[in-house]
């Protein structure tokens, strides 16, 4: 979703949002240097296992309600999609009891990071994913956070949770953001799950 090479993960690499997801776990494990941003993970180690496996339970509940807007050429089948979200939660709590250190209880839009200190951050399903709870403004800033502390921000999907529309306010964002000085490009990424998700913002300085 990102379209991440080899020389992507040789930097100092965010993942914020980051939830449940395997992505630092798998970087650090390649000897990568990543790190993590939750609001979740101030809950502390049990409370966070927890709502893993609740999320996990219960995962498929928006593909249920929406299911004219997924497609499955990627994932193949729904139990395959199942194990593999199985297998980087796995991944992400045994990383997060052994690695602590690498999972910081903050979010956007205010991040406890140094001014370009980062090369790459990403964030997946947030940002225009939640566009009906976090508003155009929140996004601005969001954004631009994201912007000030990574040398190159990707976000993925552009659409809306469940339904998939498109978020109103994203052509706005682009040419806010253009206008203060950052790089900015929507660009396509091979993979789709969400019809007509196959779309990352990316944001440079």
């Amino acid at each position: 979703m990102f379209s991440l090479t080899d020389a992507d993960l040789t930097g100092r690499l965010l993942d914020c949002c980051a939830g449940a997801a395997s992505l630092v776990a798998e970087v650090s494990a390649a000897g990568g240097h990543a790190v993590a941003a939750d609001p979740v993970f101030a809950r502390g180690p049990a409370q966070v296992e927890a709502a893993v496996r609740e999320s996990l339970a219960g995962g498929q509940q928006l593909v249920d309600d929406n299911e004219a807007q997924f497609v499955w050429d990627w994932y193949g089948t729904r139990q395959h999609r199942d194990d593999l979200r199985a297998e980087a939660a796995e991944q992400f709590l045994a990383d997060c009891r052994t690695h602590p250190g690498r999972y910081l209880a903050a979010g956007l839009p205010r991040l406890p990071f140094a001014d370009r200190s980062l090369d790459l951050a990403v964030c997946s399903h947030l940002l225009f994913t939640w566009a009906r709870r976090f508003d155009e403004s929140w996004h601005r800033a969001a954004l631009t956070e994201l912007a000030r502390v990574a040398a190159e921000v990707r976000v993925f999907p552009l659409v809306q949770a469940g339904d998939g529309a498109a978020t109103p306010f994203l052509g706005a964002l682009v040419r806010d953001l253009g206008a203060d000085g950052h790089r900015v490009e929507i660009r396509p990424v091979t993979y789709e799950f969400q019809r007509g998700g196959n779309q990352m913002l990316v944001v440079a300085r």
